[in-house]
């Protein structure tokens, strides 16, 4: 029977679709992972992998040794929770991410209380505005304004969030309001980017329907909380969060812009790379968080009333 830890190999290299970013995301070299990827070939007598200088993929015998391994991982996972469920308080390490505003305000008091109630988690806490690879990164729980598309992610619902656009008085006084979706065409718009990042596209309702506009401006950055400043400087028309900016809306330093055709909303919630086996340690994380993100998220919009 192969190694369980081949096994693992073997599907992080599946996931990450390289032997380097494999290696990454366990702590090994790719040599290393070759090596083991070759010891596993020569146990099963076939190959798993057709590999080029360009690509990786996997051969039919292959596919077929990836699901049963996803079944075996599956197995094992069950295992490993029911017993650390059986045990006084969850342990072991727990890899968290989240943006670096949300991070910052609610993420790391909260894991402060965490850690006071689960003394035996160690939590490593990564905060990026960057869409990280779950998988790749070997992260247990990502905090993320996101829709789901990674089937094998499970999502644990938070809020609903709603979005708008927003630009300083100043601003608005000086280069105009848009009245029409297609006037951002000609104005500074406020841009989340990201090195290798797609051309940006602002997606509004009208009328009951979406419209995708590709916007531009002179300055874009890869912190939310920045556009937000360039915002209140009079640079130009940043999308927001709404409880992210609700303060200032409430005091008059933002206002809103095209009101009748507001962005698409998104859904905040816990990302994790389980699905029916989900350890305790990432339960009771989720639990503890999910309460504290909606009362921020509630005392923010308050603001408005």
């Amino acid at each position: 029977m192969a190694a369980l830890e081949h096994i693992n190999v073997f599907i992080r290299s599946v996931e990450s679709g390289s032997f380097s970013a494999a290696g990454r995301s366990l702590g090994m070299s790719p040599a290393v992972v070759s090596h083991r990827i070759k010891s596993l070939e020569q146990h099963l007598g076939c190959r798993l992998f057709h590999r080029t200088t360009r690509q990786m993929r996997l051969t039919e015998q292959g596919s077929v040794f990836h699901e049963r391994c996803l079944e075996i991982r599956e197995a094992v996972e069950r295992a490993e929770s029911s017993v650390a469920d059986m045990g006084a308080s969850p342990r072991g390490s727990l890899k968290v991410t989240a943006p670096l505003g949300l991070g910052r305000r609610v993420m790391a008091p909260a894991i402060a209380a965490f850690r006071q109630q689960f003394p035996l988690i160690d939590v490593r806490l990564r905060l990026s505005d960057y869409l990280i690879d779950l998988l790749v990164e070997s992260v247990d729980v990502a905090l993320r304004m996101a829709v789901l598309e990674d089937s094998s992610l499970t999502l644990r619902k938070v809020v609903e969030v709603d979005r708008v656009l927003v630009a300083s008085p100043a601003y608005l006084t000086r280069r105009g309001r848009p009245k029409a979706a297609e006037d951002l065409f000609e104005h500074e718009c406020l841009l989340l980017r990201f090195p290798g990042s797609q051309p940006v596209r602002w997606t509004l309702i009208d009328g009951g329907s979406r419209r995708q506009l590709p916007v531009s401006g002179a300055v874009d950055a890869d912190d939310g909380d920045v556009l937000t400043q360039w915002a209140l400087a009079g640079l130009g028309i940043a999308l927001k969060p709404v409880f992210e900016v609700a303060r200032q809306l409430a005091s008059g330093e933002l206002e809103p812009v095209l009101e009748a055709m507001p962005p698409m909303p998104v859904t905040l919630g816990l990302l994790y790379p389980y699905q029916r086996a989900v350890p305790g340690k990432v339960r009771a994380f989720a639990d503890m968080v999910i309460p504290v993100v909606r009362q921020f998220v509630a005392a923010e919009l308050a603001l408005l009333d």
